[in-house]
């Protein structure tokens, strides 16, 4: 919400702002310590310190609640991503870095894997959430001539839903976690690099994510 919106809402409107960031922060640390599936509406509604009935105004379900809590989750990934990338001196690397660690934090992050079974709502989040980052990488890497992405939404796009897809196929053993180094060399394919170009890419060394 901008920030002339927020100072201009009412009283009624504030409290509904918080109640539900409250409700989410209070999913996500609930979700983190047990799992989505043992999480209950009410334990969360009680550290949120909001009415037992009054969450399922902001929110119909626990998995309506915990898709909120990993739209956060996926805006927090880009901003970590774009700490350890805005080191880099190319810019083909950054957006190879975003995507295998995507691909990576799908597979390995429990608050992630748990929702995959959610494949179109998620990619959706995903195209939504981290959209800003990675259409951004894409043109950058466009204008310095290292990728041929005329069109990056539709890029990033479809983008989403494979990485949604290969990460259910993984979470499901349809796909060996081996297989991620392909996965990764077949989406830099489509920013109209060659398989050399984009396997080199793929496979080079890639600094940790920040703690967090």
């Amino acid at each position: 919400m901008a920030e002339a919106e927020i100072k201009g809402e009412g009283r009624v409107a504030r409290r509904q702002r918080r109640n539900r960031a409250a409700l989410i922060k209070a999913a996500r640390e609930i979700m983190t310590e047990k799992g989505a599936e043992a999480a209950t509406m009410l334990e969360i509604a009680e550290r949120a310190d909001v009415g037992a009935g009054t969450i399922y105004n902001y929110f119909r379900s626990k998995d309506e609640l915990a898709i909120a809590v990993l739209e956060g989750l996926m805006h927090d990934l880009g901003v970590s991503i774009q700490a350890v990338t805005d080191g880099f001196e190319d810019p083909a690397q950054v957006y190879a870095f975003g995507i295998r660690t995507v691909l990576d934090t799908a597979t390995g992050d429990p608050r992630w894997r748990q929702m995959l079974h959610r494949s179109e709502v998620i990619a959706d989040a995903l195209f939504r959430m981290m959209g800003p980052f990675a259409i951004r990488d894409l043109r950058q890497a466009s204008a310095a001539g290292r990728f041929e992405a005329e069109d990056t939404e539709l890029i990033w796009r479809i983008s989403c839903h494979a990485l949604i897809g290969a990460s259910l196929a993984m979470a499901e053993g349809q796909l060996s976690a081996g297989e991620s180094e392909k996965v990764v060399i077949r989406l830099l394919c489509m920013t109209g690099i060659d398989l050399a170009a984009a396997t080199e890419l793929a496979r080079r060394p890639r600094p940790p994510l920040p703690r967090g």
